[in-house]
């Protein structure tokens, strides 16, 4: 099967990170009033620096997905001191006052809770996000740009159902990621990591083949 083969590159995490430029109308209200509005909201929000933004439902197909991820995940991390988690769970970003909620997350031994929100964990290893059309740019750019600030992080994994790609981002030191460039996942690639092997059998099992995969 042909695959793309490219060299990865590191990239370095900005020193300053921007407000938020693709949400809408968005609300001032302090954190512990955020976190008093997530208790009875029926729809997630997310907060930055005192602005909150309601964050938008997937699709059937975002769904279908996320959760197929989720399936797998905790089938890699049986008897392992990992654990994955839902969009449930939110994810606070210490250094840059972010707060959201990642599609899935994996943290391995014990959860850190932040000192202002007990509900917010501050030491995922792995987050995944499953991209649309609306999140993408913001998901590639902004928003990683915060994770990168997340000490524990060590891998940061983009899903896109439009295009079959699955791309990881992993830190190789400090503020430094490597990017293995690929369009799309090779039986050569999967074979390196088993996230990545179990992430395949999820497209499998949702019906779509990467890079012509068969089941």
């Amino acid at each position: 099967m042909p695959h793309l083969e490219l060299r990865p590159v590191s990239v370095r995490c900005p020193a300053t990170i921007g407000t938020v430029s693709v949400r809408g109308a968005s609300t001032r209200m302090s954190y512990d009033e955020y976190r008093a509005r997530e208790t009875e909201a029926p729809q997630k929000h997310e907060y930055l620096r005192g602005d909150v933004f309601a964050m938008a439902g997937g699709t059937p197909e975002h769904a279908r997905l996320q959760s197929r991820l989720a399936i797998e995940l905790g089938r890699l991390l049986e008897g392992r001191p990992c654990e994955p988690f839902s969009s449930d769970l939110r994810v606070r970003v210490l250094e840059t006052d972010l707060s959201t909620y990642p599609d899935l997350t994996m943290v391995c031994g014990k959860l850190e809770t932040a000192p202002d929100d007990a509900d917010a964990v501050v030491n995922p290893v792995v987050i995944v996000e499953v991209l649309s059309d609306s999140s993408e740019a913001y998901d590639r750019g902004e928003k990683f740009a915060h994770y990168r600030h997340i000490p524990a992080l060590r891998e940061y994994l983009l899903v896109s159902p439009r295009t079959r790609r699955l791309e990881v981002f992993r830190r190789t030191g400090g503020r430094s990621w490597e990017y293995p460039a690929r369009r799309c996942v090779s039986s050569r690639w999967i074979s390196r990591s088993k996230w990545t092997r179990s992430t395949a059998r999820s497209w499998r099992r949702a019906e779509q083949s990467p890079c012509g995969w068969t089941r």
